[in-house]
């Protein structure tokens, strides 16, 4: 798929990290993006930035968690716009804990945005897509989908669902004109990694990262998990034996 194939573009968690760095690559190649996020202020921000290379960024203020209203405004947008070309489900929310300490409000919020809110995004769009026989939907899942890794319990699991909900996806969509790209990316500095207390192998700019999903979004790829390093070793340890892999992931932590 070229760079010039989509007009109009919506990037959900678009107020910092990932979710900014999509919508600023896209919009500086001329798509027209609607950025998507709850924190106003971050948005008109990226806004600026945008306008001042001449590029469009449309700011939405949103919270995905409130999937019937994130289902209906993206619908909104979908119809005033002549049609979103291009939707990534990028928002996302994680916490560490460990399952002998399990918080309902954490694992819920994780749920309502990772799980829900990824899913009323990408529905939003979907019937309208496979009507006008063309569309892209994206989903931005982790590495961290390949098996349930210690004290991300629910992260892991929101993760999986979108990897197998894009997987589905795909099949069904196939031969419509509707693409699907689900992306597995490891880790990325931003405001939710910079939280975490533990060694992070193989840790990417932010800005490395968005050039790699970005062109692995416009060349129409299926999926695409990096960095390679990493992919590679969870591609092992997703094949471990159960007894093999808590036993790597007790002596891990």
């Amino acid at each position: 798929m070229a760079e010039l194939s989509y007009r109009t573009a919506l990037v959900t968690g678009a107020s910092s990290g990932l979710g900014r760095g999509l919508a600023l690559w896209f919009a500086r190649r001329g798509v027209k993006v609607y950025a998507a996020a709850r924190r106003r202020e971050n948005l008109e921000a990226l806004a600026n930035e945008a306008r001042a290379a001449s590029a469009h960024v449309e700011p939405v203020e949103l919270d995905v968690a409130n999937s019937d209203n994130t289902l209906a405004r993206i619908r909104d947008i979908d119809a005033s716009c002549g049609g979103l070309d291009l939707v990534i489900a990028n928002a996302g929310f994680g916490q560490e804990m460990s399952g002998k300490r399990l918080k309902w409000e954490a694992v819920k919020q994780i749920i309502d945005v990772n799980v829900t809110g990824a899913a009323a995004t990408l529905t939003a769009v979907l019937p309208q897509m496979v009507e006008r026989k063309r569309g892209h939907v994206v989903g931005v899942a982790s590495l961290a989908a390949f098996r349930g890794l210690p004290r991300n319990a629910a992260y892991s699991a929101s993760k999986a669902f979108l990897s197998t909900f894009m997987e589905s996806l795909r099949v069904d969509l196939r031969g419509t004109g509707v693409h699907v790209t689900c992306l597995y990316p490891g880790f990325v500095k931003s405001e939710m990694t910079a939280q975490n207390k533990f060694n992070m192998p193989f840790l990417l700019e932010t800005e490395e990262a968005v050039e790699l999903m970005a062109k692995a979004i416009v060349q129409g790829k299926t999926w695409y998990a990096f960095p390679w390093q990493m992919a590679g070793l969870l591609g092992v340890v997703k094949r471990m034996p159960n007894a093999l892999f808590d036993a790597a992931m007790r002596k891990a932590r």
